[in-house]
């Protein structure tokens, strides 16, 4: 395999903790707070809960370690690394760069109402909101307005900026190991709120207990989808990020403490989620509604309404801010290494272009309303061409490249660190990736596409 002129020298993250750290924060995002607990209220709570976790072991951890594999064999950007491995394949480097510039262009749109929020809970704003009808309308207030919006969109891009123009060990890395435990500690503050609330059990109980009579088949394609949202695989994140681990980190070890921590904030999600929900005696609604208009007026009814508001807001912030460093990071790496931009150039590249995009997406919610694509507005449509097109493509891809054309003696030396760790299971992870991994995907993708 030929190693080319970047890999020398190139920069390294810090120890064990730091590769876990900088890849789970890629991959907890808004997904597993907001989405992760209203998907698994549609789904029969308890039992969705079990099926997910079979997911996640099935297909998220196989894809995580072999973009890992992919990203460390090449050390580059997710297009070199790709083309490094083999030149025919580089179109799946190019998906997961362009997959991350269009997810951006939604998500700080997202990250930005977190911002927002967070500003107004703080200062007060939402105290004399009562009913959940005032947020609503006060969230669609907010996203339809012309400038409000755009101007937390902006600021948002120039946080994720200012820490990517730090670079990979000042900036990302710092960043990582400050957020993540942030992150984790503010979830567990607000768990043991939710469950002290009268009526908390229930939302417990919801959360915990399989209910299999409210399995279909469709609810195993919705796990097998948030599985792989969720941890944020067939994007170049992890290819990105792999690329940067020291050459004796453990991959599979990295892989499982990824997926255990992406999936621990998912629950402790659910368990600030649904206690709360549950004691106002709320059905657990869908989608940004939940957080936005649902979740402030249950925090609005409770003693220090303020402060809980304000943590829980921070909390989405934080969340927001290790994906947009990540999906930034990606798109990034790729100018600075293939357009031989300096990493400063590469990143406000990077920011202009994004914002720009946001700029749209952000006004397509209100005065560009009219403009539609395939009768969605901007938003929505970069929402669905990521999630249920280019993100499926890209796993399946990365299935077919590693279980089927990536040089056999590569991913072994990958997983096993040139054979100085035992790898047992092995052969299980090549018969997943060959066959079961696209099998799924492939039947997720049709499913995306309303094939079924």
């Amino acid at each position: 395999m030929t190693h080319d002129h970047h890999s020398h020298g190139r920069v390294t993250l810090g120890g064990k903790l730091s590769a876990v750290l900088v890849a789970a924060g890629s991959s907890v995002g808004l997904g597993n707070i907001w989405r992760f607990p209203y998907i698994a209220g549609d789904n029969g709570g308890g039992a969705f809960l079990v099926i997910y976790i079979a997911c996640v072991l099935l297909l998220g951890l196989p894809l995580m370690l072999a973009e890992f594999s992919v990203g460390r064999a090449a050390r580059c950007n997710a297009v070199g690394a790709y083309r490094a491995l083999n030149p025919k394949w580089s179109l799946l480097g190019y998906n997961g760069v362009l997959a991350a510039f269009l997810i951006l262009g939604f998500y700080f749109v997202v990250s930005g109402w977190t911002a927002e929020y967070m500003v107004h809970s703080i200062t007060g704003e939402f105290a004399h909101y009562t009913s959940a009808a005032e947020y609503q309308g006060a969230f669609e207030r907010f996203i339809t307005h012309p400038w409000r919006p755009l101007l937390y969109t902006v600021l948002f891009a120039l946080a994720t900026h200012a820490i990517i123009a730090l670079g990979v060990q000042k900036g990302i890395e710092r960043s990582a190991k400050l957020l993540m435990p942030l992150l984790f500690f503010v979830l567990i503050a607000l768990s043991i709120h939710s469950l002290l609330m009268p009526g908390g059990g229930e939302g417990l109980r919801f959360l915990f207990r399989p209910d299999f009579s409210k399995v279909t088949p469709s609810t195993i394609l919705v796990a097998l989808g948030q599985a792989f949202f969720s941890l944020s695989i067939g994007l170049g994140t992890m290819v990105t990020y792999a690329s940067y681990f020291k050459p004796d980190t453990n991959l599979r070890h990295t892989a499982l403490n990824v997926t255990i921590l992406d999936t621990l904030v998912a629950v402790l999600a659910g368990v600030v989620i649904f206690p709360a929900v549950f004691s106002v005696g709320i059905e657990p609604s869908s989608g940004p509604s939940l957080v936005f208009i649902t979740l402030p007026s249950v925090f609005n009814g409770m003693p220090l309404s303020m402060v809980w508001s304000s943590v829980f807001f921070l909390l989405l912030v934080v969340a927001a801010l290790t994906s947009t460093i990540s999906l930034h990071e990606v798109v990034t790496a790729y100018l600075h290494e293939e357009w031989h931009l300096s990493r400063r150039a590469a990143a406000w590249a990077t920011t202009a272009g994004t914002t720009a995009l946001a700029t749209l997406a952000s006004l397509s919610v209100g005065v560009l309303n009219g403009w539609k694509i395939f009768g969605l507005n901007l938003f929505d449509a970069l929402d669905y061409l990521t999630a249920n097109i280019m993100l499926p493509i890209g796993g399946l891809l990365t299935c077919i490249f590693v279980g089927w054309v990536l040089d056999r003696q590569t991913l072994r030396d990958q997983i096993t660190n040139h054979g100085t760790l035992p790898f047992r299971i092995y052969r299980v992870l090549i018969v997943l990736l060959r066959y079961f991994c696209p099998a799924i995907l492939l039947l997720v993708f049709l499913d995306n596409l309303g094939i079924f």
